[in-house]
C-alpha cells in the first residue's frame, strides 16, 4: 500500500536547542540513563484505538480526524490497510510496542463467529507486519462496553447470557494476543460496575466478575499463555460506579478473591484525577504490593469532569512516575502506553507526531531527572532518617510483630512524651525544584 504519511520522515533525536517540531529533544531511545537505554527503561507503546481509530468526536460535535488511509469502512480490506499505517506510524516514530482491544482491529459482526473470523483475519496481518518490522504486543484486551449489549456491564451484567458472550469474546482476544506474542493481557471494566443502587445486587455482580476472572485464569493456562494479567482501575464514567475504582480498591478485591498471585494493576494517570488521587499515589500504593505492571500514560484536565486522555507534557508528573518505576526496578513485561488522543482541534495526521513525540520527550526528561534525584541520595536519606525509629529498639520490635500492647504501654510510661522531627516537606519540594 502507499504510505500513509508520505511527508514525514523517521524522527530523529536533535537535543534540547532544535527548533524542529518533528525531532526528539531529550528521548535518545539509545541513551544509557541509570543503567539501561531510554527506550528499555520506557517501553513505549501506541494506543491503537487512539491513534488509528479515535475519530476526534466529543459529547458536542461530530468526528474531525483526518485519516487518509482509512476510508471509513467496516472492510476487512479497510482494517488491514488501517495495521499497515499503524506499523508505519510506530517505525518513523520509533516505538516498539503497540496495545489494542479486539474490536479496534477488526470488526465486529453479525455473530461471534462472524467477529472471531473478522479478528483472524486482521491478526494475519498483525503478525505480518509484526514479523515485517520487529514490532510487539505490549498487551491485548477485549472491548466490552462498546456493544448495546454490554450496556448493564459485562461479566456484571444481571443476565447470564451477556456474561457467557463476554466469556466467549475475552477468549478470543486472549487467544489472538497470545498468538501475536503479547506480553501481557488487560481487563478494563467500562461498565462493570452500576448506574444506581435501586436495581443492583453489587454482591452478587463482584462475586460474577471474581469468577469470570478465575475462569479466565485457568483459559491462561491451557493455552499456556505467560504474560501477566492486569487490571486497569477506573472510578466512574461512563457508571456512576465502577467495581474496580481505584489502585487499593482493585488489590482488595484480588487479595478478597484469591486472585492476587494472577494480576497486576495498568494503571493510568487520568483515571486517577478521576478517582480523587494522583498518580503518584495510585502507583506508589500498586508498588507497596508489588503489583505495578504497566501503565497508560495521559494525563486529564482538571477543570473538566471526565477522562479527557491528554498527552503528557507536565514533567512534574513524568519525574513522579519515573521515580517509581525505577525504585521498583523498571518494567518486566508492561511499559508506557499512550492511551491519550489529540485534541479535536488538532485533526490533521502529523498532529499524531505531534503529541507522541511531546510525551516521549516528556518522559525522558522525568527518567533523567529521577535518576539524578536518586543518585543524589538526600531525597532518600531523608526519608530513611525520617522512619529511622523503627530501625532499632521498639520500632525495630513493632515491624517484626514481636510486642504487645502491654510492652508498648510499659515503654510509654518509662520514655514519656515522644520527640518528634518536622516533616520538612517545603525544602523537598525546594530540593526538586533543584533538578527540575
Amino acid at each position: 500500500m502507499n504510505e500513509a504519511f508520505p511527508d514525514i520522515q523517521k524522527i530523529q533525536y536533535e537535543g534540547p536547542k532544535s527548533k524542529n517540531p518533528l525531532s526528539f529533544k531529550h528521548y535518545n531511545a539509545d541513551e544509557v540513563v541509570a543503567g539501561k537505554k531510554m527506550r528499555d527503561h520506557m517501553r513505549f507503546g501506541v494506543a491503537y484505538w487512539h491513534a488509528m481509530r479515535n475519530s476526534l468526536a466529543d459529547p458536542f460535535g461530530v468526528g474531525t480526524a483526518q485519516r487518509p488511509w482509512d476510508d471509513g469502512t467496516d472492510s476487512i480490506a479497510n482494517a488491514q490497510r488501517r495495521v499497515w499505517a499503524c506499523f508505519e506510524f510506530m517505525d518513523k516514530l520509533g516505538v516498539d510496542y503497540y496495545c489494542f482491544h479486539d474490536r479496534d482491529v477488526a470488526p465486529e459482526g453479525k455473530s461471534l463467529a462472524d467477529s472471531n473470523k473478522n479478528l483472524d483475519a486482521v491478526a494475519d496481518e498483525l503478525e505480518k507486519a509484526q514479523n515485517a518490522t520487529g514490532k510487539k504486543l505490549l498487551w491485548g484486551t477485549a472491548c466490552l462496553f462498546v456493544h448495546p449489549r454490554y450496556n448493564q456491564g459485562a461479566s456484571t451484567s444481571p443476565n447470564a447470557n451477556v456474561f457467557a458472550y463476554a466469556a466467549a469474546q475475552v477468549k478470543k482476544a486472549m487467544d489472538v494476543t497470545h498468538r501475536l506474542g503479547g506480553e501481557g493481557y488487560t481487563f478494563w471494566g467500562g461498565r462493570e460496575g452500576y448506574a444506581s443502587l435501586w436495581n443492583t445486587n453489587i454482591k452478587r455482580e463482584i462475586d460474577h466478575l471474581a469468577a469470570f476472572l478465575h475462569m479466565a485464569v485457568d483459559y491462561k493456562k491451557k493455552i499456556g499463555f505467560k504474560g501477566p494479567f492486569y487490571i486497569e482501575p477506573k472510578p466512574r464514567e461512563p457508571s456512576t460506579h465502577q467495581y474496580d475504582s481505584d489502585a487499593a480498591a482493585c488489590l482488595n478485591f484480588l487479595r478478597e478473591h484469591g486472585l492476587m498471585e494472577h494480576f497486576k494493576l495498568n494503571l493510568e494517570t487520568n483515571h486517577a484525577t478521576l478517582a480523587g488521587h494522583s498518580m503518584w499515589h495510585e502507583m506508589e500504593v500498586a508498588v507497596a504490593a508489588n503489583a505495578l505492571g504497566s501503565v497508560d500514560a495521559n494525563t486529564g484536565d482538571e477543570l473538566i469532569g471526565w477522562d479527557t486522555d491528554q498527552f503528557p507534557t507536565d514533567i512534574y508528573l513524568t519525574t513522579q512516575m519515573m521515580l517509581v518505576i525505577l525504585k521498583m526496578g523498571g518494567f518486566t513485561t508492561g511499559g508506557l502506553n499512550f492511551d491519550a488522543k489529540v485534541r479535536r482541534e488538532s485533526f490533521e495526521p502529523v498532529d499524531l507526531f505531534h503529541a507522541h513525540i511531546g510525551g516521549m520527550d516528556a518522559f525522558a526528561r522525568g527518567l533523567k531527572i529521577a535518576a539524578a534525584i536518586i543518585e543524589d541520595g538526600r531525597l532518600d536519606a531523608f526519608r530513611k532518617a525520617r522512619y529511622s525509629t523503627f530501625d532499632t529498639g521498639i520500632g525495630a520490635k513493632v515491624e517484626a510483630g514481636a510486642t504487645s500492647f502491654e510492652e508498648l504501654e510499659a515503654y510509654t510510661l518509662e520514655n514519656g512524651e515522644p520527640l518528634i522531627g518536622s516533616g520538612r516537606q517545603e525544602m523537598l519540594e525546594n530540593l526538586i525544584n533543584e533538578f527540575i
